[in-house]
């Protein structure tokens, strides 16, 4: 073998080597991606914690106007929807009859007093007559009773004059109280008052006006002696007259927040049987008469205030088989499950009584990407910019109990789930 062949020989075997060598090495694995989450910090301040119940307005007065005379209507004297003043007239019903009526009892009474002057003379001259025997005692024990019974005659021909009076004061309805007045439900020429009183309309005063709720027993319960003391204290007061800064707010159906407190003025005596819930009215001063009547709405009350409460989103808690639990991320910037106790909640956050510290972290964004002990990379987000969960369907077939009818539906969180008090 030549040399050159030799140095070929050796070039082969040397690559040959060379590459069942890097064969047989293993590529290295890529480095693993840190996950990206976003947190908050728990928040720590003071926060008063309340309820809301549904309400709905009436009038603090709602008056319904009858006829109370049976007659054809002959004018509709008011604005439809406008205020009217107490003694304002509002309706006239066609009263001719009731004139002629009235004329014919006066009548009837100037007869029956004739009829008692006459027989007044015939007792003073029968009783001294008797006296002298000229006349027999029977004859004057009959004037005797005939004046009686023409006395009785004028008593009832009086009671039949101011029977008479009435009915034609009846075909003139007036207002009875300063208030707000709904749409006439007659028009002029019908017959109205035949068989029973007929409404004509219904007259409301609003201001202040009237809100009612239904306060679950439970609730009523747990601050019975606090609404005792809330409706015997200073019983004549105006909502007017109430703090500013206390008692219920109210909160109508367009989300706003009515600026005028309320009062509670009555809790009723007893409970309904069927609805397991107890009425109570708050009045609310209403001086631009912008509630009116029929409007539903949230009553707004506070509780208490909790003092250095914890907060987080919504969205941070996990709850599992009645446990709940939140994902922190610590200062190594590595996940660490907690078990928390949690509390009421606040709008979209909710107060945890145990489990976490002040300006802790808690993922509320890709917990699903993570496990204990994984390094993680922390985007922190404003809490109150976290938007709500969404509310977790009911199991199929979970029985609800109808309404009574009439009754507004409550709200699903108005007794578990209170609501705060706006800060002030």
């Amino acid at each position: 073998m030549t040399p050159p062949l030799n140095r070929i020989v050796v070039l082969i075997t040397s690559a040959a080597a060379a590459l069942a060598l890097a064969c047989g090495e293993k590529a290295a694995p890529p480095a693993a991606a840190v996950p990206e989450v976003s947190v908050v910090e728990v928040i720590q301040r003071d926060v008063p914690i309340g309820g809301e119940l549904t309400a709905t307005m009436r009038g603090f007065e709602d008056i319904e106007l009858r006829a109370r005379v049976e007659g054809y209507l002959k004018s509709i004297d008011f604005r439809e929807g406008s205020e009217v003043k107490k003694g304002q007239l509002l309706f006239t019903i066609d009263d001719q009859s009731y004139r002629a009526k009235l004329a014919e009892s006066k009548g009837a009474l100037a007869r029956t007093q004739a009829e008692l002057s006459k027989a007044d003379l015939d007792v003073s001259r029968y009783r001294p007559l008797a006296a002298e025997r000229a006349v027999s005692q029977a004859e004057l024990d009959n004037a005797v009773s005939a004046q009686k019974a023409a006395r009785a005659q004028v008593d009832a021909a009086k009671a039949n004059v101011e029977n008479a009076t009435l009915d034609l004061g009846y075909t003139k309805i007036t207002a009875p109280i300063n208030g707000l007045i709904g749409r006439a439900q007659r028009k002029v020429g019908d017959l109205v008052g035949k068989g029973e009183p007929t409404l004509l309309s219904v007259l409301s005063s609003i201001d202040p006006i009237r809100v009612s709720v239904n306060i679950p027993e439970s609730l009523y319960l747990r601050y019975a002696s606090q609404l005792q003391t809330a409706t015997a204290e200073q019983p004549a007061a105006t909502p007017q007259q109430a703090d500013a800064r206390e008692g219920p707010q109210l909160v109508l159906a367009d989300g706003s927040t009515y600026p005028q407190r309320g009062r509670l003025v009555l809790v009723d005596r007893s409970v309904d049987s069927q609805t397991g819930t107890l009425r109570a009215d708050l009045t609310f001063p209403n001086p631009n008469r912008v509630l009116r009547p029929g409007l539903y709405a949230k009553v707004r009350y506070k509780e208490e205030v909790r003092p250095a409460a914890l907060l987080v989103p919504q969205r941070a808690v996990q709850e599992l088989q009645g446990q709940f639990s939140v994902v922190v991320v610590n200062a190594e910037n590595k996940v660490e499950g907690r078990k928390v106790k949690t509390g009421p909640r606040v709008g979209n956050l909710w107060i945890l009584e145990e489990g976490v510290k002040p300006g802790e972290k808690v993922i509320v964004e890709g917990v699903q990407k993570v496990r204990d002990g994984v390094a993680v990379k922390a985007t922190v987000v404003p809490a109150e910019a976290v938007p709500p969960a969404a509310p977790a369907p009911a199991p199929a077939g979970t029985p609800v109990a109808p309404a009574p009818a009439g009754t507004p539906a409550a709200p699903a969180a108005a007794s578990t789930s209170p609501a705060p008090e706006p800060s002030r």
